[in-house]
């Protein structure tokens, strides 16, 4: 079905229904190139209708009618880049919660507790949470270590990078406020010891964690350009299932290359199959994707 907003019908003086154009086939294509091209996001035939609602509700705000004319626009118009920017952060922003995936937070607690004592007096533990959306993940790894280091009863010296290609998540994440939604399902003693209200029903987490936690944008498909090395723990969920098969393997073939000797690599359930590297090795669990890299025998 074509996407529909509501519009006053004079003569009756009611709301009505009035159908936007349908997308055909060739537009479709050519939307899924250029995002493609430039994303490396692959959308199938089954999500159109999220394409469709998506542009057509951006194409409502700025005056266009037809998909055709938006996607001129999009590739060559006076505000190409600025507007590219806008749609991106539509068709990417996902909706994410506080812990989101608990097993693989607490094969990460582990992982840290079972670290031998003097790799912390070596430097910092670096964390990287790789499509981190509007900052949950990292934060919540910024918790997971904090709790660690406390158990482990070491002064917190880590530090946490969440990246992602959305320029508003971002600026949302570096805020660190969130909504009462955002926290389900969590710990009540970590919520507690974390966050504090803010207004209309949001809380703050405290800015104890917040200090550790920086954010940067990065389109995936630029990892080459990424300034970090020596990562501890990589942490990559619910990205990878937006792309082609050879590009996953491509992606974290690269994320590889910026852990650490010993460093822990974390994906989300079911997004790489049949898939090996010559210097990781795949953590034993039967519910988180993991894999840690080797050391060499002098290290």
């Amino acid at each position: 079905m074509a996407p529909m907003h509501k519009q006053l019908s004079p003569a009756e003086g009611l709301w009505s229904m009035r159908r936007l154009p349908d997308m055909d086939a060739a537009q479709f294509q050519q939307w899924q190139k250029l995002l493609e091209h430039r994303t490396g996001i692959t959308l199938s035939e089954e999500r159109r209708s999220f394409l469709e609602t998506n542009l057509s509700i951006r194409m409502r705000e700025i005056g266009f009618s037809s998909y055709q004319d938006y996607y001129e626009h999009i590739v060559s118009g006076p505000e190409a880049i600025r507007e590219w920017s806008v749609l991106v952060d539509r068709l990417t922003v996902q909706e994410t919660r506080f812990f989101r995936d608990p097993d693989a937070f607490r094969l990460v607690a582990d992982y840290v507790l079972t670290r031998p004592r003097e790799r912390f007096r070596k430097g910092p533990l670096e964390a990287w949470s790789v499509g981190c959306s509007t900052g949950e993940e990292p934060y919540t790894l910024a918790i997971t270590l904090n709790e660690c280091m406390s158990q482990l009863g070491l002064q917190p010296l880590f530090g946490v990078t969440g990246s992602d290609i959305s320029q508003p998540a971002l600026i949302k994440a570096q805020k660190g406020r969130f909504s009462a939604r955002s926290l389900q399902g969590m710990d009540e003693d970590l919520r507690a010891r974390y966050f504090r209200p803010a207004e209309r029903n949001t809380v703050d987490i405290v800015d104890s964690l917040r200090e550790r936690v920086c954010f940067a944008r990065l389109n995936v498909l630029n990892l080459d350009r990424v300034p970090m090395q020596g990562v501890n723990i990589i942490f990559c969920q619910n990205l990878l299932i937006y792309f082609r098969r050879w590009r996953r393997r491509e992606i974290v073939r690269k994320l590889a290359g910026y852990l650490a000797p010993g460093g822990l690599l974390v994906l989300g359930q079911g997004e790489l199959t049949d898939w090996q590297h010559p210097s990781l090795q795949r953590v034993p669990s039967e519910h988180v994707l993991a894999w840690t890299k080797r050391q060499s025998n002098d290290e």
